[in-house]
């Protein structure tokens, strides 16, 4: 079968074309400035704004699935209608879509969110993702959306570079000891979505780590495991800066743990081991 990652030169979107072209599916991937390094994968450039590009590039493709690991933070165009766009071309060609969403779409009013809460943003970013999930879950009633949290893992995440530049005095700024999510290793991340696009599954789902941790602890596993001294790391408080953001963000994903084979562990566990994205109790293969 084929597989299409929407946004398969990001950090997600690499791991996603990686495991499907190791299942031995065909892998199709896009990308919007610069195609990624994977020789396994066809590469198209693709702007999510443009649906002529989508429903021409959906037909020459033809994939059974579609995951849609695409981000374009807080711009409205990209973030959420772009999402919607790409639902829309997914229905038209008769194909699974996978729309990967985010906490951002919580407050922290309520600090714990299962599959039922309903979104109540308080970022621009939160915001756009949250018209995404109306809008694709409007045109596509059948799809997947799988909201996550901190994705890193394996030494290349954003999160885990900031970590490395802050105690190495390359960067200046914190870590928040008040900002609470639930990392995931991007490894465990792309196998649950891969498993969920070959399933039949559809509706809401959470995809994130078993472990509740602030940026700052998450920093000091992070930079124990990679030689670094966390006794450098700088640390603050998000609720003393002009930063906007909910605060403690805690994903339920109670039953994807209970439903799915794809291994889904806290920070705790992988950030104490190598940085190596290892591939644990791989996503099935669909033969």
């Amino acid at each position: 079968m084929t597989v299409l990652v929407i946004g398969g030169s990001g950090y997600l979107g690499a791991e996603l074309v990686r495991r499907a072209a190791a299942a031995g599916h065909d892998t199709a991937a896009t990308f919007a400035t610069r195609p990624g390094t994977a020789p396994a994968a066809a590469w198209h450039h693709l702007d999510v704004r443009d649906p002529a590009q989508l429903t021409a590039l959906l037909g020459e493709v033809a994939p059974a699935a579609v995951i849609n690991a695409s981000s374009g933070q807080a711009d409205w165009a990209v973030t959420a209608e772009g999402a919607v766009r790409v639902a829309q071309a997914a229905v038209r060609q008769g194909c699974r879509l996978v729309h990967v969403s985010s906490d951002a779409v919580f407050s922290g009013a309520r600090v714990r969110y299962d599959e039922s809460c309903p979104p109540d943003p308080v970022t621009p970013y939160g915001a756009a993702k949250a018209a995404a999930e109306t809008g694709v879950r409007l045109v596509a009633p059948d799809a997947v959306v799988a909201r996550t949290s901190l994705i890193m893992g394996d030494g290349r995440s954003a999160h885990e570079r900031l970590v490395h530049e802050l105690t190495t005095g390359r960067r200046g700024g914190a870590l928040f000891t008040d900002e609470v999510r639930c990392p995931v290793h991007v490894a465990d991340l792309a196998g649950a979505l891969l498993e969920l696009a070959l399933s039949g599954e559809r509706g809401v789902w959470h995809l994130a780590g078993a472990d509740a941790l602030s940026r700052y602890e998450a920093g000091v596993l992070m930079a124990r495991r990679d030689g670094f001294d966390p006794g450098l790391l700088p640390s603050g408080r998000r609720a003393d800066s002009p930063l906007p953001g909910a605060l403690d963000v805690r994903l339920d994903s109670g039953a994807a743990r209970s439903r799915l084979r794809s291994p889904l562990r806290g920070a705790r566990e992988f950030l104490a081991g190598g940085t190596g994205a290892e591939d644990v109790a791989g996503a099935p293969d669909g033969s």
